[in-house]
């Protein structure tokens, strides 16, 4: 779920190394650090498997992420529609660019028509031209195959394929990989001061990947402080605990890999991947 009027990129830009960061990374630390990120990445089928289940457990309170390939409401925190797999927007872009996608593959299908009006009520709350029945259409689309790939198709470009290749990129594991997922799909990469690429910025004032010689777990600390305070800055997003009882268990436990079993709470439900 996107910040609103986040401007979304398929590629994440990298944000300048603090100022206090002057000294040159140790390259034996730089290339053991890529290393690592390289042998244990999130886009390994079973580890996103994984994130895919946790994100939806915050998302959509289930671990069953494939039935929400048709879920659809306006949970009233300003972006109109959330929609989907990984809570598309009708006020934030990403859903306009799903059914333009889905469009492109299946001309005439059943939400084409809705083009003109998600057009209209990007940035805003609005559901002119989508009521009465788009959340109807909604559903129905969600029983053809090339709707759900369309889905998956944009969660990869504008979600999970960035967030993995800054992570890959930072030198961190499957864990922090999943952490700058987590972080990207709730408040996207845009410009303002709670998108992802300033969550970033903010972490690199305190501390520094493990590619410029940081270590992992002090970096990833330092990247959730600076989540929570962006979480924070939003009254629909203030609570933090798919942070709090969620990604800090993982981290406190060293879980650097994110390997089963794995317990964890959000919004007071509790979760469990064996």
């Amino acid at each position: 779920m996107l910040a609103a009027g986040a401007l979304l990129s398929s590629a994440l830009l990298a944000v300048p190394v603090a100022a206090h960061a002057t000294t040159a990374p140790d390259p034996a630390a730089r290339s053991a650090a890529a290393t690592a990120a390289a042998a244990a990445g999130l886009d390994d089928p079973a580890k996103k498997e994984i994130a895919m289940k946790i994100v939806s457990s915050a998302e959509n309170s289930s671990l069953d992420w494939k039935a929400q390939y048709k879920y659809i409401e306006d949970i009233g925190d300003g972006r109109g529609y959330t929609a989907g797999i990984i809570g598309f927007c009708s006020g934030t872009g990403d859903m306009l660019d799903l059914v333009e996608h889905y469009t492109q593959v299946k001309p005439g299908n059943v939400l084409a028509k809705y083009l003109p009006a998600l057009r209209n009520v990007d940035g805003s709350d609005s559901h002119a031209g989508l009521d009465p029945n788009f959340t109807r259409d909604w559903v129905k689309a969600a029983q053809d195959a090339e709707f759900r790939k369309a889905q998956d198709h944009e969660r990869d470009r504008v979600y999970f394929n960035p967030s993995v290749k800054q992570g890959k990129t930072d030198g961190v594991g499957v864990l922090g990989q999943f952490i700058y997922y987590d972080a990207i799909v709730m408040h996207g990469d845009g410009t303002d001061s709670t998108s992802f690429r300033n969550i970033r910025a903010r972490a690199l004032s305190k501390a520094k990947p493990p590619s410029q010689g940081g270590n992992q777990t002090v970096w990833l600390n330092a990247f959730l402080d600076a989540r929570v305070w962006a979480m924070k800055q939003e009254e629909a997003h203030s609570d933090t605990s798919r942070v709090d009882t969620a990604q800090r268990v993982f981290l406190r436990k060293g879980n650097l890999n994110l390997d089963p079993p794995l317990d964890w709470k959000v919004y007071g439900d509790s979760f469990h991947i064996g």
